[in-house]
């Protein structure tokens, strides 16, 4: 069979993973990667449960784990849980490393994408490069056409704490801070005994991102705790949509025949805005049974159409969150969301919730205001 060519135009988690199985699982793919930042994977920390991925999977994604727990803690006001479930940590430097040392010399292309079509990506200086298939995995605009959305926001600290910090596990969620701005959460990664990559979390109804706000947040909560902070080693931010719900065909039109991948193409989790989960199941189907041809584009629209049929029940409960909810309530959705038995939960992350989970999720007095449930229920375009 002759070798092809595949353009993959963004070097994120989903473009840089999908690089990275083609290299593992498909040498004669002939493999570009265009990426306007300097770095693969920008700076970010991605983790991920180890319920989420199947045996290829944590095939694909094993030499980058930098951080495991064998398990991790949730609090809120009524109560704290740990649960046994495996946590893992990726940071991106390792996903850069890789990929560079997966890919042929010149292969990565640091520029900006101006035009793409099924089999052709033109760049900001001109050039023109040419494939038999074109893979766009750019990630998603502020406002992406066709869903309503949610917001999750937040801003991230690796801190160094030479006394200490006292933790051994990740705390996933700590609800237990103040809630004035909607469902807010406090996140903690113990790197080491006094290293703690902090994240201070919140769902809003708009997009905006005020971080000098959140890092003076993540400074308090420190100074509550006791910890005198003596540096700050690495800071990320994120603002992610959580889709209430939408029109699936105008996100992503059927006349639109160019392929995505990641959150370009709605692979990701409509109520955690998770997404290495799917970029990794997406990578090993690219790896092993995508059409690396003109078929790439509607081969990727058929998965997304499939993923978002799907997520209708995870669309639904972040409309119970986002619009059932009072602002200062939210955080009773989750609180009792965590009373439930730890596989259901492992499998509401993984995407792969029940028709038993869902009737368990739904069963009972609902934590918001029962007929502004009830008017949420139906999904509207």
């Amino acid at each position: 069979m002759p070798s092809r060519a595949l353009i993959i135009v963004g070097g994120g988690l989903a473009g840089g993973l999908c690089a990275l199985a083609l290299a593992k699982s498909r040498p004669d793919v002939v493999v570009t990667l265009v990426e306007a930042e300097a770095a693969i994977g920008g700076n970010h920390l991605w983790s991920f449960f180890d319920s989420d991925l199947s045996e290829p999977g944590r095939t694909l994604v094993g030499s980058l784990i930098g951080h495991r727990w064998p398990g991790y803690e949730v609090r809120f006001p009524l109560y704290q849980r740990r649960l046994g479930a495996g946590y893992n940590s990726i940071e991106s430097e390792a996903l850069d490393q890789a990929v560079r040392g997966a890919m042929a010399s010149g292969a990565i292309v640091r520029a900006n994408a101006a035009a793409l079509t099924p089999t052709s990506v033109t760049l900001d200086d001109g050039r023109t490069l040419t494939a038999d298939a074109v893979l766009d995995a750019r990630g998603l605009s502020a406002a992406p056409e066709g869903l309503h959305c949610g917001w999750q926001k937040f801003v991230g600290q690796l801190l160094e704490i030479p006394q200490g910090h006292g933790l051994a596990e990740p705390i996933v969620m700590d609800a237990t801070v103040d809630q004035t701005d909607g469902y807010r959460f406090v996140y903690f990664l113990p790197f080491s005994p006094t290293a703690l990559f902090v994240e201070d979390t919140y769902y809003t109804d708009e997009p905006d991102l005020d971080r000098e706000r959140l890092r003076e947040r993540i400074a308090d909560y420190g100074a509550g705790r006791g910890w005198q902070i003596a540096g700050r080693t690495r800071e990320e931010h994120g603002v992610l949509p959580v889709v209430i719900g939408g029109d699936f065909d105008r996100f992503w039109p059927a006349a639109d025949t160019v392929a995505r991948a990641g959150v370009r193409g709605g692979f990701f989790h409509s109520l955690t805005s998770y997404s290495l989960p799917e970029a990794v199941r997406f990578a090993v189907w690219l790896a092993s049974d995508a059409p690396l041809d003109g078929q790439l584009g509607p081969a990727t629209r058929a998965r997304a159409v499939a993923h978002w049929r799907r997520s209708k029940f995870d669309r639904l409960l972040t409309r119970m969150l986002m619009r059932a909810a009072d602002p200062l309530q939210r955080y009773k959705v989750l609180q009792r969301f965590y009373r439930l038995p730890a596989q259901l939960i492992e499998r509401f992350y993984a995407g792969r919730s029940t028709l038993g989970d869902r009737m368990r999720i739904l069963t009972g007095r609902p934590p918001v205001n029962f007929f502004r449930a009830l008017a949420v229920l139906p999904e509207s375009k």
